[in-house]
């Protein structure tokens, strides 16, 4: 099955990919909006994507939050997929601790699509 976990910010899209059963868990680069995301999404043969979810610092819901889940729904009416989420609460923090030549946006997504993996195990 090919993952694909999402780091969806305001600039850029972040990619991470992964197949199951190999689980090493690679950077796949940036998009720039929806329809670019919508169209690797059908190119790659994507199964499920990953989609991290941004809450505030006590687990509340807030304006990015809503932002994300928005661009989820509108995701689901251009895929006939599923998407989970993931709580990506600090997933940028620990981004800037990986090393690698991945952008900083394509190490979130990792994170993201490493802690589903690590959540369904």
């Amino acid at each position: 099955m090919n993952l694909l976990g999402i780091d969806y910010g305001k600039k850029r899209i972040g990619l991470a990919w992964v197949q199951t059963g190999l689980d090493v868990v690679l950077p796949y680069g940036l998009v720039e909006g929806l329809e670019e995301l919508v169209k690797l999404i059908k190119k790659e043969k994507i199964d499920k994507v990953v989609l991290g979810l941004p809450l505030g610092l006590s687990g509340e819901e807030n304006d990015n939050t809503r932002r994300v889940r928005a661009v989820a729904e509108k995701l689901k009416e251009q895929i006939d997929l599923p998407v989970e989420f993931v709580d990506e609460r600090f997933s940028s923090a620990q981004a800037d601790n990986m090393g690698g030549e991945a952008s900083r946006d394509e190490k979130a997504a990792m994170v993201i699509l490493q802690n589903y993996l690590d959540m369904i195990k």
